[in-house]
């Protein structure tokens, strides 16, 4: 693998160690500042409509000024609202505080770019490993994050949790710094008469077995990943226990990146893609088998590696589905659908497990997993004869 899908991969575990940093203290400091009980998620909810709101403008922009000074500019932006959040810290400003997660919530959103632009700066043929090798960051993220959370806390700077902020900054700086050695080339320019309009590049079958694929893959992961240290929380489990589950979470989504590009060379996207929905299956009947650590512990992890294989795998998909040109739009819209599902179900986590139970929210998983195995067998037909003719030109 080349220098720049490293650089890439470090930026992306800068990026991941910040966001593991942020989930550990942000809901703490939410029960802190709020003036009412009901808004102490809503930090949370802003950083994610922040990552939302982002993801068309981003690809947008990066199609105008290059990935790379796009990467730039999302980190400024982050950077900027890390350091409104030391502030708001200071002055107890609940309101500052959520237009400060809000920032940072953009620059994730730009930051969720690297895996494309690895599969740029990559040798031909390695596009599958190359995002992989970007998703590695987050095994470092698992365990630099939450470690920074906990010898953080203690560092005031005139206001508990103040710390994490400055800490944050830095690896905003640091990830400047590394991008400052990226070479990627320019994104190809929109060639008249050649680019499609976004409906035409949505509506073909392989986007469409890809972004829904992607999307049922992070929706699930994420809103049982939120409710489990609540419902271990009310089977009676230590902090201790939650956090110990999650980080084994974490390890299930980003270790097995090592091999998932060389499983993905070997068997192809749509195999992994059902094999990892078969996995998502298999820990929904783990969690409603019982409530024990290691039914939370093996459940979590097994739902980790599944959204890691459907997840890095949609991706890999997705590249098949538009033309250099449309690279941009593309994307953007990928995104766009992706996070938006995503954003939902972190509002809809806590509210689900508080007032459904644990049981029942995850028999409701079950129908949208099957949705996504139902996509890839129906689907695939229409992708091959949509395919076929541009196949036989070509020949």
């Amino acid at each position: 693998m080349n220098r720049d899908v490293w650089l890439l991969a470090l930026c992306q575990a800068l990026l991941n160690t910040g966001n593991v940093l942020l989930v550990s203290v942000n809901a703490l400091i939410g029960q802190q500042l709020a003036p009412a009980t009901h808004w102490i998620t809503l930090p949370v909810a802003c950083q994610f409509i922040g990552l939302m709101l982002a993801t068309i403008p981003a690809s947008l922009i990066m199609a105008r000024i290059g990935r790379r000074n796009g990467f730039v500019l999302g980190n400024l932006v982050g950077l900027a609202g890390a350091l409104l959040c030391f502030f708001a810290l200071q002055a107890s400003a609940f309101a500052l505080f959520c237009l400060g997660t809000g920032l940072i919530g953009v620059g994730i959103g730009f930051g969720m770019l690297y895996r494309f632009a690895a599969v740029e700066v990559c040798n031909t043929g390695y596009e599958s490993r190359a995002i992989s090798m970007v998703m590695l960051g987050g095994v470092i993220a698992a365990v630099l994050g939450p470690n920074l959370a906990v010898h953080t806390r203690e560092l005031e700077w005139g206001a508990l949790f103040s710390g994490a902020f400055v800490v944050l900054a830095g690896l905003y700086l640091l990830a400047l710094l590394l991008l400052s050695q990226v070479r990627i080339p320019p994104m190809p320019a929109k060639v008249a008469g050649h680019a499609r309009p976004v409906r035409d590049i949505i509506l073909q079958p392989r986007f469409l077995m890809a972004v829904i694929v992607a999307m049922v893959s992070y929706a699930v992961m994420n809103l049982l990943m939120t409710a489990t240290p609540l419902a271990m929380a009310r089977c009676g489990y230590a902090f201790s226990s939650a956090a110990n589950v999650i980080e084994w979470h974490v390890l299930g989504m980003f270790l097995p990146s090592f091999f998932t590009g060389h499983l993905i060379k070997h068997f192809g996207e749509r195999r992994l893609m059902l094999a990892g929905s078969v996995l998502m299956l298999i820990c929904i009947g783990i969690n409603l088998h019982g409530q024990s650590e290691w039914h939370f512990w093996s459940a979590l992890f097994l739902l980790g590696l599944g959204w890691n294989w459907m997840f890095i795998s949609a991706t890999s998909y997705l590249t098949g589905a538009y033309r250099d040109g449309e690279k941009a739009k593309a994307q953007a819209s990928n995104e766009f659908l992706v996070f938006s599902t995503v954003t939902l179900s972190a509002l809809a986590a806590g509210w689900l497990e508080a007032a459904l139970g644990w049981a029942t929210m995850n028999v409701l998983m079950i129908p949208v997993v099957i949705f996504a195995l139902l996509a890839l067998v129906l689907l695939e037909p229409l992708r091959r004869q949509s395919e076929e003719p541009a196949v036989q030109q070509q020949v």
